[in-house]
């Protein structure tokens, strides 16, 4: 494999990784929505922590 291809391909490891992230951040919006939780609040959160905020989500309480 030449330096070429494995800068290509760490390009698309990188691009699946920010699109597996920012899935994964609109999935807490609805989750968070559907425990009567700020969805915009919870997707920005979920940007930054990520399966963290999922978590958090999972074992919090419905208001």
């Amino acid at each position: 494999m030449n330096d070429e291809n494995k800068r290509e391909g760490g390009k698309a490891l990188k691009n699946e990784f920010y699109v597996g992230w920012g899935t994964l951040a609109l999935i807490n919006a609805g989750l968070a929505q559907g425990k009567n939780r700020s969805g915009l609040n919870w997707f920005l959160l979920s940007l930054l922590l990520g399966p963290i905020a999922t978590f958090i989500l999972v074992i919090s309480e419905k208001r």
